[in-house]
């Protein structure tokens, strides 16, 4: 018996009640307009004159909710509404209005149902609960047969007095049966109706794999500016920290190279995080910063190079290419390779090694290509959670269209990366 009252009864289905009242509420302007096109037909000029008129202008009202539920936001806000009180999982639906036509048509059907039911239960539960309460009471009132409330005769039997209150009771069982029922359907219905169409999961998984993309490229970043910034902060600190007393000069460089490292990489720092919580106001960040544009080859190389060289890393340059001629994001996307190619140096080799760096345009003019040779044998050994840098290195190139060798040769760690100038990234 628990188990039959909550069914008839329960939170859930209380709220199911509601989503179909309001179902018959938005049908009534469709009856309304019903009413106008039916009532010629049948010579009335009263709509609740009968149950039959009523039906009829019902049922010529509803071929015009389901034209309303073509309409691009009839989906979201019955979407909203199911989510709501219907208790269906919100995953099983579909977000946004409906844009093909098989997203419409199932969109109109669904308007059209909840409509239907909605108006068939608001109607019952306007007119069933006084009838059935009338009942329930009468045999407490018995002197209301002679009033004029004009009863029928059939009252004027015992029995038919003693069951009145039974059959009250069942109307009312019954109605919240129907009511259970039509919820129940219309639960069931809606993720048929109102789930994602395979172009909607398409659309999905397209979204879902942009914010992946975003999300690795901003990991990207993330690591190579602040990996960079703490390897070659944490070497500058320490080649400091040895010759503090026996050479002032080089202690003011190096701190002049640790303030400027960090400021930059803060204001990196910040700009991806501006990105992350979709702000852009300068002033959201760390005091005294700003969020700094992606740093270039064309822009930045020479500060990345004073800023390692500080550190105690001898880096030997060879450019054999014009960075301001280099399409803005080959540029971008070279500095970050430069820049973690010198910093695996810094973090594997330590101060006092020396790297030899070329950048140049192949022949053809079509590539940028980019070597860096460390002749320090500990750059080939392995560190624990290592890795991800060249990871990240080679997942540029590829998404340039370029290609990436790395790895321990005679003694000698080289990187190799080639980039196209042209074509589409």
């Amino acid at each position: 018996m628990s188990a039959l009252a909550r069914t008839l009864f329960g939170r859930r289905t209380r709220r199911r009640w509601i989503h179909l009242i309001l179902g018959g509420a938005l049908a009534m302007p469709y009856v309304f307009v019903g009413e106008l096109i039916v009532g010629p037909f049948t010579n009335s000029q009263n709509l609740f004159s009968s149950l039959p008129h009523q039906l009829l202008a019902f049922g010529a009202g509803l071929p015009l909710a389901a034209v309303t539920g073509v309409f691009p936001l009839t989906r979201p806000m019955s979407v909203a509404v199911v989510r709501a009180l219907c208790g269906v999982d919100g995953d099983r639906l579909a977000d946004g209005p409906a844009r093909t036509r098989q997203a419409k048509g199932r969109t109109a059907v669904w308007f059209t149902l909840h409509l239907a039911f909605g108006g068939v239960i608001a109607g019952m539960s306007l007119a069933t609960p006084p009838f059935a309460v009338v009942l329930i009471v009468l045999p407490l009132y018995v002197g209301l047969r002679d009033t004029r409330l004009d009863l029928p005769e059939l009252l004027d039997h015992t029995w038919v007095l003693a069951l009145s209150p039974v059959a009250g009771a069942a109307m009312l069982a019954a109605l919240a049966g129907c009511a259970a029922g039509a919820g129940a359907l219309l639960a069931r219905w809606a993720p048929e109706l109102l789930g994602p169409t395979p172009e909607d999961r398409l659309a999905a998984a397209e979204a879902h794999a942009a914010d992946l993309a975003v999300r690795n490229r901003l990991a990207r970043e993330l690591h190579d500016s602040v990996g960079h910034a703490l390897s070659a902060v944490t070497l500058q600190a320490s080649a400091a920290r040895r010759v503090l007393d026996s050479d002032p000069e080089f202690v003011r460089e190096a701190l002049a190279a640790i303030e400027d490292t960090t400021r930059r990489t803060v204001g990196e720092l910040d700009a991806v995080l501006g990105v992350l919580r979709d702000a852009d106001s300068p002033g959201g960040g760390f005091p005294g910063t700003t969020p700094a544009p992606a740093p270039t080859l064309a822009a930045d190389l020479d500060g990345l190079l004073r800023r390692t060289r500080a550190g105690g890393l001898r880096v030997t340059v060879a450019v054999d290419a014009d960075p301001e001629a280099l399409p803005p994001l080959v540029s971008r996307e070279a500095y970050r390779i430069v820049q973690e190619a010198l910093s695996n140096a810094l973090r594997h080799a330590g101060s006092g090694t020396s790297v030899t760096l070329r950048i140049r345009v192949v022949p053809d003019g079509k590539e940028l290509d980019i070597a860096a040779e460390n002749p320090a044998p500990a750059a080939a050994v392995p560190r624990p959670g290592g890795g991800h840098g060249l990871r990240g290195i080679a997942d540029r190139a590829r998404l340039l269209g370029g290609t990436t060798e790395c790895g321990p040769v005679d003694g000698v760690w080289r990187l190799h990366v080639r980039l196209p100038l042209e074509g589409p990234a």
